[in-house]
């Protein structure tokens, strides 16, 4: 595929002025719990196109935190030609659950994605995972973890996304590692870093270097590991960025890392360059 040069920033300008459809689809109900996930389509879309889909998970440690996290993102990459997918998911706070009910929920939204691709006019062979902190393992996690299956899923509709684009994610839930106090020995069966292996998807890795909570070395031998099990990772560090730099109150970091996962959908081929249009 034959791209064209372009300036992502002209990109935000333009997009700006341009919307996108939105709607919210019941995708699970689960002991009495209807999760949703709302829809953004890109304007102008045909029945008889397939776009490539990217679904969200938000951040929380698991226990909190609500679909609106992404919203931006889910806004930008949908007029970038996306369906994009905010993603409800059981927490601690709201559902008393656990990390592994969420993770559940996670692989059904993948699931749900694919079985429905007709529905939302999405290619079922482009689908890329994001998160942030927890959701990130929750993206990490339905392409890495073959446990922790809802019953109800059919299991034969892989959970696997074909990209990952990863906000300071907790990859290691080992000892020392994120969550483990909760995970305990489960995490040899739910922690990115302990599963990694042959045919991982491409992934795009954020992380601040004052990140309280994923260490950098954590990081860079996530990379490592990936680039021996020969898989493709992106490892972008930002100096003295704590954890959360990337969200959308912190509009540089935020238009940094979007510009950067952008490039890298580019670079898969999810997305074609633009040519740069001029605001009157």
């Amino acid at each position: 595929m034959k791209f064209k040069r372009f300036s992502l920033f002209a990109i935000f300008v333009v997009l700006s002025y341009l919307c996108s459809a939105q709607e919210q689809v019941l995708y699970k109900e689960v002991d009495s719990i209807r999760l949703y996930m709302e829809v953004y389509t890109p304007e102008g879309l045909k029945s008889e196109d397939k776009a490539p889909a990217m679904v969200f998970f938000f951040g929380g440690g698991w226990k909190g935190g609500t679909r609106a996290h992404f919203e931006h993102h889910a806004k930008y990459f949908s007029k970038r030609g996306m369906v994009c997918f905010l993603v409800d998911y059981r927490t601690s706070s709201q559902n008393n659950t656990t990390p592994f009910e969420s993770l559940k929920d996670a692989k059904s939204a993948i699931r749900f994605v694919k079985s429905n691709a007709s529905r939302f006019h999405v290619d079922s062979l482009a689908v890329i995972a994001s998160g942030g902190s927890a959701g990130g393992h929750l993206a990490a996690a339905t392409a890495l973890i073959e446990d922790y299956n809802e019953e109800s899923d059919d299991i034969a509709i892989s959970s696997v996304p074909d990209a990952l684009v990863l906000f300071n994610p907790v990859i290691d839930n080992g000892p020392g590692g994120y969550g483990y106090e909760r995970i305990g020995a489960a995490y040899k069966e739910f922690s990115p870093l302990h599963n990694l292996e042959k045919g991982v998807p491409p992934t795009i890795l954020f992380l601040g270097t004052k990140d309280a909570l994923i260490p950098v070395e954590t990081a860079e031998y996530y990379k490592t590991v990936m680039e021996k099990v020969g898989s493709r990772c992106d490892l972008h560090l930002y100096e003295d960025k704590g954890h959360g730099f990337f969200n959308y109150d912190k509009f540089e970091m935020y238009k940094a890392t979007v510009t950067a996962a952008d490039e890298f959908l580019v670079s898969l081929g999810y997305l074609e360059e633009e040519p740069v249009v001029k605001i009157e």
